[in-house]
Order: structure tokens, then C-alpha cells, then sequence
């Protein structure tokens, strides 16, 4: 660890954020001291950000109520309010959305076409009978048409969910069979890798698991005239009519926004619902003070339609800034197609995932060099923690005087735990600090506080946030939504993930602390795998871990075969078919290995966390509990897992 920052902001008062704090009554520029100030004065704090972020809606007279329980808080428990109407506030011609797809093609919205356009999918959902808490579900890229299609749905205050177009059939299935979407709204195909794939197959096999669902719509985007005439109740985005204003419902505060999915790890994956009001003000929050966005700056995050990013980047529209959006591989037609993409829109924000970095610096990338970025002001990173080598790679190759932000928090809050701000130095290898209202801190196992440089624990958020999940889907008692975060604790968000305060008041994170893997920033359910390996006929059962590797995660699967079989080069292709179609390419192992046995608790679960910590030499905690752990000593020293 050095003292030696490689970057200090040169004007820190002209920021947003400095503006904010003078707002609030604090002249000078210490970024830990507001942010005590924040996590003390909830009321006063959050109703700032709705005041000077410029929030549309009815406030009502009550900041917070109950916000001694983390459970039973509410914010605004009397606004009134409709998340599609912030990002619409802006009607001109300036650019909104700036859309690049993988063949180089490009097309852009104003914010006044984007309304039209929001108009126009609003009237068709209302002559469906699409209302309040109806649900519309998005098999769909990242191009603008999903964002219109998300503002249509939520303008009426619907309930809007999304997956990207390379998950499988039960990956969908798992995901929006529970929901039961009204309306299903898919492309015929997409581009990857220069070539095209097709999803209306996967639709014809999805929809009938699809309790509820009513029409169809497809958007073209491979053809201009896709063939859609086995799918029933289907039209073509393309015949909608024109129509001229868009209506508002304004919702409750916490009324549903987006169900997002958790990673699947003990079975199909979690619904987590969030609301309209905690997910606008934290994007706010983030956006403007956090990042330092301003009207109309440009801004990219990549990203797909299934991950959380994706929303936090549409949300920029309600700061009034340009969102750029990007579909494809980033490394076609070659490493250079994002910067080359972004550096041609001025943009200022550019976000990605810290693999992606990674995988610049290892391919020998210089953007800094290749392309003008003398706009680019903020680099986010997230997904995984950001490596004290790619710090340096991002300062060396990219650029020198730019705010490197490097955040986590996740699908849970839809937004960040911690990250970075624009008034304080960035040290290497860490991150700024925790976010503005967010009460972080780092425990024990007894749930003690640990104070900076004194090791590593558990990130927890100790008071209520705006951006807490409303509910879990299908979850009436809310056992589930007590069990993922408030049974480690009492009344303490426990996270998963595992961190460390420096003297910096910086922080690291260490990886995940729970089973959930995470290879390249993208939550993976260990359950969603399963699923898909054990339809294999050579496969009895198997457990996938995550390995620490090169800066980042990779999955490693352990298979246990029948008898007389053996895992040679066929059987391995076959299990990566099988993942790869059934669940996503993302899913698929870097290293499959058989194995004897796989050890189990006495109640008969396969445990991850044991196998994990074996492989990674750390010692395990609960031997105990297993009722095999001489399994355990199958997994340890084994040479295929040190290349």
C-alpha cells in the first residue's frame, strides 16, 4: 500500500458534489466527514437528494419512518411518484440515446424522439390492458429499444424484468416463469462475435411456461422481416401506432419497479423487487455526486439487459446526460471498438467491468495512445474487484489525469455499497469509500466492528437505505428476503461480501464470502449449473467452486461419473454444450475435473464452501458438520488446478 495517490482531483469545488455540501451547510471539502454526516441524518440527508437532484414528484411531509429496523423502514412513506417520468422530463433535440451495434451501425434518439417513441409502446400497452402490477418480460440486447420498452412499461406502473439474449431456455425459464409476464418483448436475433444468432426458437420454447402471458412483441433487428409466424399472439414492434403523449402513473414510492434475479445458488433464482423511488434517488445520487455527472454529458457503461448496470446506466437520462449504448462483443472487430465508439461521442463516463480491463492490459491494449479521450473525465469499474495492477495498467495506457471509480454493490440494492467520488484521492488498488447514506462497515464473525488496516470481514450496512429491496417476488412471509441478508446479524445488512478498511478510509475487497461464484464481475448460481451437468447420462452429481485466478474468479467443475465412464475430451465438450445452451455462456467452467466423491452435510447438501477453501488451502471452519469430510482430502493439491 503507498501514500502516494495517482490521482487528485484539480478542482474539486467546481464538482456537483461540492455544490451539494454547500447545499447542506458544509463548507469544506472532506469527503468522510459529510459522509458521517449523511449515515446520521438520513431525513435531512435523502431529502436534500430529492430537493437538489431535481426529483419530480409529491415528496409528502415524511423523510422516514421506522428507521431503527432495517425491515420495517420506510422512505417517503406518503410521495407519489413514477421513475419513467424523471427520465422523460427532458424534451429537445439533444441526443438521449446513442446506439452502436457489433457491425458498426449506429442510430440516436433526442430526448423528444425518445418520448415519441415511449408514446407509442405506451398506447399499444394500454390497448393490451397493460396496468399497475402487470409485468412485461425482455428477452432483449442492449439497444434502445429495450430502454423504450422499459419506460412504457413503468410509465403505467408495471413491472418490468430483463435478460440478456444469450441465456438459455431453463435460464429463462427458472427466471420468468415465476413472474408470469403479461407481455413478453424479444428480438428475432442478435450479433456476437460477428455473426448472427437467432432467439425466436428460444421464445416458441419459453412462452409456453409462461403463465399469464397475453402477446408477444418482437423487434427486428437481424431482419428488417423476421419470420415470426409460429410464435402466436406475436406482432412486430415496427406496426405499433403514433401516438402523442405519454401518461404518468404515479406510484407509491416504494411501488415495484424492476424484479432483478439473484444468482440461483440454492435453486431457481431469488426475485428481488425494487421500487421506483429508492432506485431513482440512489441512481441520482450516484450519478450526480458520486460520478459528477452533469446535463448533458455522455455517459457508457457496458453492459447487457441482465445485469444490474444496465439500469443504473438508463438511469442517467433523469441527470439529463447522453447515454451511448453498445451491443457485441467488445473485442469485435477488435480491442479497440469501445474507446474508438466512445472517444467519437466525447464521452466522459466510461464503465466496464474489471475483467475487461484485465483483458486489455493482458493484450497489450494502449487506448490512451490509439484514441482522443480528452473528454473522458470518469472510468468506472465493477463487476469484480479491480487489481492493484490494472489500477496501474489504467493510469499508464489510458489515461493519467482521469477519476478512476471502483464500485460494488450488486443486483441486492441495484446500485452501490461502495465506490468512488469525485473530491478525494485514488489510491491504488482501492476503493474511494462507502457511498453517501449508506451506513458501511466491516465485522467480525461476532459481529464487531474492525477498525482500518486491522483485517478483513464482512461488509454490512448497519441503517435503512432507499434503494433496499421492497420485497422478494413470491416471498408473502419474506423468509427469503430475512434469510439473504438479516440472518447473520441482527438488524445489520450482511452482504457477502468480504472487504477491508484501509488507513485510507479506502476499501478492498477480497471476493465473495458466501458460495456465489463470480467470474468476471457476473453472478453465477452454482444450482443453475447443476441443472444442466446432471442431464449429462455420465454425470451422477456435481459441485462447482470458484478459484481465485489471475485477479479474478474462474469456475472450476467437479463431476463424479458413473461407473466405467471417464472424462475425456468428448464428455468435457458435451458438458459445455450443455451449460452453455441451457443456462448462458457465462456458466460455462474453465476447468472440469472428476472426482471420487463430493462432500456433503449431514442433512445431505454438497457444500461449495468447504471445497472452495480445500482448493485454496484455507482451513475450513465447520469440518464438523460434514457427514463425509474425508472427501475433502480428494480436493487438495490437485494439479490441474495450478495451470
Amino acid at each position: 500500500m503507498t501514500d502516494t495517490p495517482l490521482w487528485t482531483p484539480s478542482h474539486p469545488e467546481q464538482t456537483n458534489l461540492a455544490a451539494f455540501m454547500r447545499e447542506c451547510g458544509h463548507e469544506t471539502l472532506d469527503y468522510d466527514s459529510f459522509w458521517r454526516w449523511s449515515v446520521e441524518n438520513p431525513e435531512k440527508f435523502w431529502d436534500s437528494i430529492w430537493n437538489i437532484c431535481g426529483v419530480v414528484g409529491e415528496k409528502g411531509k415524511t423523510i422516514l419512518e421506522n428507521g431503527e429496523d432495517m425491515r420495517k423502514a420506510r422512505f417517503f412513506p406518503d410521495a407519489k411518484i413514477n421513475y419513467a417520468e424523471n427520465l422523460l422530463k427532458r424534451r429537445d433535440e439533444a441526443a438521449a440515446i446513442i446506439f452502436r451495434n457489433e457491425l458498426g451501425a449506429e442510430k440516436t434518439y433526442s430526448f423528444e424522439q425518445l418520448y415519441e417513441e415511449v408514446a407509442r409502446w405506451q398506447s399499444q400497452f394500454k390497448k393490451w390492458g397493460v396496468q399497475k402490477g402487470d409485468r412485461v418480460a425482455a428477452f432483449m440486447p442492449n439497444m434502445p429499444e429495450t430502454i423504450i420498452a422499459m419506460l412504457a412499461c413503468t410509465s403505467l406502473g408495471a413491472i418490468w424484468s430483463s435478460a440478456s439474449p444469450d441465456f438459455g431456455v431453463q435460464g429463462l425459464i427458472d427466471r420468468f416463469g415465476q413472474v408470469q409476464p403479461k407481455i413478453f418483448v424479444t428480438v428475432d436475433g442478435y450479433f456476437y462475435n460477428g455473426k448472427p444468432l437467432g432467439c425466436l426458437q428460444k421464445v416458441k420454447d419459453v412462452c409456453p411456461h409462461l403463465m399469464g402471458l397475453e402477446h408477444i412483441v418482437v423487434v427486428p433487428f437481424v431482419s428488417d422481416l423476421p419470420d415470426f409466424s409460429f410464435l402466436e399472439n406475436a406482432v412486430l414492434s415496427t406496426s405499433f401506432s403514433v401516438a402523442k403523449e405519454v401518461s404518468f402513473e404515479r406510484v407509491e414510492f416504494n411501488h415495484p419497479l424492476v424484479i432483478m434475479f439473484s444468482s440461483g445458488t440454492t435453486g431457481i433464482p431469488k426475485c428481488i423487487v425494487h421500487g421506483h423511488g429508492g432506485t431513482l434517488l440512489q441512481h441520482l445520487k450516484e450519478h450526480q455526486l458520486q460520478t459528477n455527472v452533469k446535463s448533458g454529458d455522455a455517459i457508457f457503461y457496458f453492459t447487457t439487459c441482465g445485469w444490474m448496470m444496465w439500469n443504473w446506466l438508463i438511469t442517467g437520462l433523469a441527470s439529463g446526460a447522453t447515454i451511448l449504448l453498445f451491443d457485441g462483443s467488445p473485442f469485435y472487430p477488435d480491442g479497440d471498438v469501445l474507446w474508438e465508439f466512445t472517444s467519437k461521442h466525447k464521452t466522459m463516463l466510461f464503465g466496464t467491468s474489471a475483467k475487461y480491463i484485465d483483458a486489455l492490459k493482458v493484450n497489450g491494449l494502449n487506448p490512451g495512445r490509439d484514441n482522443d479521450l480528452s473528454a473522458l473525465r470518469v472510468i468506472g469499474s465493477t463487476g469484480s474487484p479491480l487489481v492493484h495492477e490494472s489500477f496501474d495498467y489504467v493510469y499508464d495506457k489510458i489515461k493519467k489525469d482521469v477519476h478512476l471509480g471502483s464500485l460494488s454493490g450488486g443486483t441486492d440494492i441495484v446500485s452501490c455499497f461502495v465506490l468512488g467520488n469525485p473530491i478525494s484521492p485514488v489510491y491504488r488498488g482501492e476503493i474511494q469509500g462507502p457511498g453517501l447514506g449508506m451506513a458501511v462497515n466491516v465485522f467480525d464473525d461476532d459481529g464487531k466492528p474492525i477498525p482500518a488496516g486491522a483485517g478483513s470481514g464482512e461488509l454490512v450496512c448497519t441503517k435503512p437505505f432507499p434503494c433496499m429491496p421492497v420485497m422478494f417476488w413470491n416471498d408473502p412471509d419474506g423468509a427469503k428476503y430475512k434469510a439473504a441478508y438479516f440472518e447473520r446479524f441482527d438488524n445489520v445488512w450482511c452482504h457477502g461480501d468480504w472487504i477491508e478498511r484501509t488507513k485510507h478510509n479506502g476499501l478492498i475487497i477480497h471476493g465473495r464470502s458466501d458460495a456465489t461464484l463470480n467470474p468476471g464481475g457476473v453472478r453465477i448460481g452454482t444450482a443453475e449449473i447443476y441443472r444442466q451437468v446432471e442431464q449429462i447420462p455420465q454425470v451422477v452429481e456435481s459441485i462447482a467452486v470458484g478459484q481465485d485466478w489471475d485477479g479474478d474468479v474462474r469456475i472450476v467443475l467437479f463431476v463424479r461419473l458413473k461407473s466405467g465412464a471417464s472424462l475425456d475430451d468428448v464428455l468435457i465438450d458435451a458438458i459445455k454444450k450443455q451449460i452453455r445452451s441451457g443456462a448462458s455462456p457465462r456458466h460455462v467452467p474453465a476447468k472440469i475435473i472428476q472426482i471420487a466423491d463430493i462432500p456433503r452435510t449431514k442433512s445431505g447438501k454438497i457444500t461449495e464452501i468447504a471445497v472452495r477453501d480445500v482448493i485454496a488451502g484455507r482451513k475450513i471452519k465447520n469440518i464438523e458438520a460434514l457427514a463425509n469430510p474425508e472427501a475433502l482430502e480428494l480436493y487438495k493439491n490437485l494439479e490441474a488446478l495450478k495451470a
